[in-house]
């Protein structure tokens, strides 16, 4: 997975590379560092 640090937070939603299923992201961005990354499943 692919993150752009130019951009200070981030909230997508992606599919599992290996399952398929969605997963939403979301990433705090500061000064072109990660400062918190969650995935969540959201399969319903």
């Amino acid at each position: 997975m692919l993150i752009d640090l130019s951009q200070n937070d981030q909230n997508y939603i992606e599919d599992c590379e290996i399952c398929c299923n969605p997963i939403q992201l979301s990433i705090a961005i500061n000064d072109q560092e990660i400062n918190s990354f969650e995935a969540k499943s959201i399969e319903q």
